[in-house]
């Protein structure tokens, strides 16, 4: 199977460019394309199990499943239940499949869809439409249950964008799914692609005058219908990879992006040679000479053989300021280096306008002093600290955490920094947008991370940019370079 996902990010491109003015449309199926019907299957199977005592199903797994939902007798021959109990384990898994209760408790996302259909719902002029077959009467359940499960994605879905069938179960699906798109199309969305796990579902699309605009794509889980029905330039997946499908050129302009580490040359010719803004760079003494240098780490790593020469400060920031790019300073040191660096960025040639200059760092490295001054001197520069320690008390004291975060407002931050892969990240982001405060996450290692965080536009992101994807090569802590190795040579850095 082609890549389905850039077949699509293709097609996208293609129709923004002839339709600029007009409001696009992508098309989702609901079950077996953004749910994961085996999940139900199992959950009702296992409500048979715990309403009539039995212990036919306990040890189902999802994986275990590679049956349609229509035909679950099946999946009952594979697991060799009695037959005797066949029927009334069909009659009771027909009966409780589309309960309100079995929609809000098993209904599961396949992994990544959520997030294609937020990174569409987040581009200008584009909507997310369902086109599915279940019956009308289903209308507020399915809204109900598509909504809780997109709530930790920011993906909401309206009754406005649902188009379902005015049939019962399994009548007419296919030629509901062709009324489907004439319907939105009347409303005015050009609709562009749809995503369906039916070929029989796309095949019915295709026929429609003007079909030759929609990219057929076929989710290929569990399905009834043949292959040979799909229209001949349908492209099918299973996996939906949102690196795939984002370019560069979608990301949103309210989110500011830094690069993480720029402390050698290597990796600061690299960002230079970007579109980035933001350098981020550590800051700290040398104990040998007392100079402002640039390393990560407080140890002294072999990193002449490695890197080159380690870098002095007000080198790179010359640099940095004649590319006319960003900067952002994290102390590792604090006290006198904070006097330092103030003074260092008042001399001749090192004068840089407060809303280009960032300064990070430890509430133990800067303290109160540290941040005061640093707001003093730039009343307009972001002035940020990160606050993982502290985040570990929300769920149990939040109101012991905000007021510790309005008290470093204060004091002058003005941004909170939380690290990547933490539990419940992206529920931390939204309680601290909801108490109004600035948020950065920090040590994003790949594109496919970066990405994910982007969607929840946090005000900044702090990111290695190893995405060989998007053709940068940063090198970072975040991923040990795992993607690239820089070694330095006689003419300069290299990329090896």
């Amino acid at each position: 199977m082609a890549n389905w996902m850039k077949r699509l990010a293709l097609h996208f491109e293609k129709t923004k460019r002839l339709h600029p003015q007009e409001t696009l449309m992508i098309l989702f199926d609901i079950d077996g394309t953004i749910v994961d019907m085996r999940t139900l299957i199992q959950y009702v199977l296992r409500e048979f199990d715990r309403v009539h005592d039995t212990e036919f199903f306990q040890d189902l797994k999802v994986d275990d499943i590679t049956v349609h939902e229509n035909h679950v007798n099946e999946l009952l021959d594979q697991l060799r239940i009695p037959k005797d109990q066949h029927q009334r384990i069909l009659d009771f898994w027909c009966d409780h499949r589309w309960l309100p209760s079995s929609l809000m408790e098993a209904h599961r996302p396949f992994a990544g869809v959520m997030e294609i259909i937020r990174w569409f719902q987040m581009q200008p002029n584009v909507v997310v439409g369902l086109n599915t077959g279940r019956p009308e009467y289903l209308r507020a359940d399915t809204l109900r249950s598509l909504n809780a499960i997109g709530e930790d994605f920011r993906v909401s879905f309206s009754s406005e964008h649902l188009y379902m069938n005015p049939g019962d179960w399994e009548q007419g699906v296919a030629r509901s799914k062709a009324d489907g798109v004439r319907h939105f199309r009347d409303s005015g969305f050009r609709v562009f692609a749809m995503v369906d796990n039916e070929p029989a579902n796309l095949a019915a699309v295709f026929e429609l005058d003007g079909c030759e605009e929609i990219l057929p794509l076929h989710a290929h889980t569990l399905f009834e219908s043949e292959c040979g029905d799909l229209p001949y330039c349908s492209a099918s997946g299973s996996d939906y990879i949102l690196s795939d499908l984002a370019a560069e050129d979608d990301l949103p302009d309210d989110v500011q992006f830094v690069w993480h580490g720029v402390n050698d040359r290597a990796n600061l010719r690299q960002f230079l040679g970007s579109d980035v803004e933001w350098a981020e760079i550590d800051v700290r003494t040398d104990g040998d000479t007392g100079e402002l240098i640039l390393r990560h780490d407080s140890t002294t790593p072999d990193e002449e053989a490695e890197f080159g020469p380690v870098l002095k400060l007000d080198e790179v920031i010359r640099r940095l300021i004649r590319f006319e790019k960003s900067i952002k300073l994290d102390f590792k040191e604090g006290g006198p280096v904070v006097d330092r660096v103030v003074g260092m960025l008042n001399e001749e040639g090192m004068k840089i306008e407060g809303q280009r200059l960032w300064f990070n760092g430890n509430v133990e490295v800067l303290e109160k002093d540290g941040f005061e001054k640093l707001r003093r001197a730039y009343p307009t520069a972001i002035i940020q600290c990160p606050i993982d320690s502290h985040i570990e008390r929300l769920d149990d004291a939040p109101e012991e955490v905000r007021l510790l975060l309005s008290r470093l407002s204060s004091q002058g931050v003005s941004r909170f920094s939380i690290e990547w892969g933490r539990p419940e990240l992206f529920q931390v982001l939204s309680k601290l947008s909801d108490w109004g405060f600035e948020t950065n996450v920090y040590n994003v290692p790949d594109l496919d991370s970066f990405l994910q965080v982007v969607l929840f536009k946090p005000c900044s992101v702090t990111a290695d940019f190893n995405f060989p994807k998007w053709h940068y090569y940063g090198h970072g802590s975040g991923q040990g370079d795992e993607y690239h190795h820089y070694s330095m040579e006689e003419n300069g850095s290299g990329a090896a």
